[in-house]
């Protein structure tokens, strides 16, 4: 567990073009092959006085809310291309008062054994009532009201 969260928390993040580990610390992670082969950064750290070091952390932290609203700006914009992309693909079908629909069987199972041509939507429905925030109430043939169901696990009904 600990080998993962170490793993997670010092490799590089898209979104925000930077390890986790930098953002809450200011410094780049030390690892542990670094302390056991001798590295430049190593060897540059541990030549310096504490008075010569002290400067160095404090320029480092006052560079820390820099680099963490960076992060933030990158992934918003990371989030914003991500949702455009998104809704390119999605499309919302809105519906009106007496509309025929099908609604989605549930729940829905992807590994069936055995029923393989079994409907995968129910119905026809007709709408009763439409909600402001895409959802909607449903009633069967027999008069059953249905819903309040989300407008994503409908589909029209072409008789």
């Amino acid at each position: 567990m600990n080998e993962a969260l170490w793993a997670y928390r010092t490799s590089y993040r898209t979104p925000t073009h930077s390890i986790p580990y930098a953002l809450v610390y200011g410094v780049e992670v030390m690892l542990p092959l670094e302390r056991q082969i001798a590295s430049l950064r190593i060897a540059i750290q541990e030549g310096l006085t504490q008075e010569e070091n002290a400067p160095l952390r404090l320029e480092e932290l006052d560079s820390l809310d820099e680099r963490r609203l960076d992060a933030q700006q990158r992934l918003e914009c990371y989030q914003s291309r991500i949702s455009k992309s998104y809704n390119k693909k999605f499309h919302q079908c809105s519906f009106q008062v007496s509309d025929m629909i099908l609604s989605i069987r549930r729940p829905i199972i992807t590994h069936k054994k055995g029923k393989k041509f079994e409907p995968k939507w129910d119905g026809p429905y007709v709408i009763q009532e439409v909600y402001t925030n895409g959802s909607y109430k449903m009633v069967d043939q027999d008069g059953v009201r249905v819903g309040p169901i989300n407008g994503r696990y409908l589909k029209r009904y072409y008789p």
